[in-house]
């Protein structure tokens, strides 16, 4: 008879995100993973199976929790006007940081990062991206400013709002004071929504 698995996946998972997500995926040896999951080596390698299979894990729970919430608050259909969406979302990047918060998005740190380097790891970061895009998509036409852009033009800034949100995201775990992530920020969604795109 197996014995019992003698710890609890989902929040040793919730663990380990806090761990890849504040020493990044090069930076986390695997004691600090043991340590912060509170696991023993043998129990990771029967759980996950190796430390790239556990960090794909990681992104998965990142996307299913900080990306859906990231979609959700794009696609709000209780804010009708998608433009305060948008900027909502930057808003949000800005008051992490207000409130001390540095460690950047999990997702963003690992498309400048492993998503590079490891085929497995750059297609699970390129499906968050554009479940993003699709969603600064779906902002935009809720958006009256960008509902008479032809639909290639959508697109487009939808892909450029993205690119935004990465770079401010990346410029905020450098250490990029609060002021200039905000001119920055202010400047990403008034570019989107200043111009007629036609």
């Amino acid at each position: 008879m197996a014995r019992p698995r003698e710890f609890d996946i989902d929040d040793a998972i919730a663990k380990a995100v806090e761990v890849f997500w504040l020493r990044g995926y090069d930076g986390a040896a695997l004691p600090d993973l043991l340590d912060g999951m509170g696991i023993a080596r043998g129990s990771l390698y029967k759980a996950f199976g190796d430390k790239k299979q556990l960090y794909l894990r990681v992104l998965q729970r990142y996307d299913e929790v900080a990306v859906a919430g990231a979609v959700e608050l794009l696609t709000d259909p209780s804010e009708p006007d998608g433009a305060k969406r948008i900027a909502r979302l930057f808003d949000t990047v800005i008051d992490v940081v207000r409130e001390g918060d540095r460690k950047g998005c999990l997702m963003c740190n690992a498309a400048a990062g492993p998503a590079s380097e490891d085929a497995d790891i750059g297609r699970v970061v390129s499906r968050m991206l554009t479940r993003m895009t699709q969603a600064f998509a779906a902002a935009l036409q809720a958006s009256q400013r960008a509902q008479g852009w032809p639909l290639e033009a959508q697109e487009a800034e939808a892909e450029s709002l993205t690119a935004s949100y990465v770079g401010l995201r990346i410029l905020a775990k450098a250490g990029e004071p609060a002021d200039r992530l905000q001119a920055a920020a202010e400047a990403a969604v008034g570019k989107s929504l200043r111009s007629e795109k036609v």
